[in-house]
């Protein structure tokens, strides 16, 4: 298996992104959560500022963990998020049995 520059195969590159796009998904589902908002409503919220999203490309999205930086700004957005702690997401990865000081 081929060596990236920093030392780690392309499983292990492929596995930490995955891990990445887990702690995205359980983010912004828990902030959805927290707020009761549905995807149908994150849609319509989206919309008001000017962003056409369906509920069900959303719900893809965020269940894959993959969306680009700007829909996930506009997400925390339209949810009032105040904030991603660095905390948070080291908690996170806890939760998943991983370690970032690896």
């Amino acid at each position: 298996m081929q060596n990236h520059s920093d030392g780690l195969t392309a499983k292990q590159t492929n596995s930490a992104s995955a891990d990445w796009r887990q702690v995205v998904q359980r983010l912004l589902k828990a902030e959805m959560s927290k707020r009761g908002v549905k995807y149908q409503d994150l849609s319509e919220r989206l919309v008001s500022i000017g962003v056409n999203q369906s509920a069900d490309n959303l719900r893809n999205k965020v269940n894959k963990g993959i969306l680009g930086a700007d829909l996930l700004l506009q997400i925390m957005y339209v949810l009032n998020m105040r904030r991603i702690e660095r905390d948070d997401i080291v908690d996170m990865f806890s939760d998943m049995g991983q370690d970032l000081s690896q």
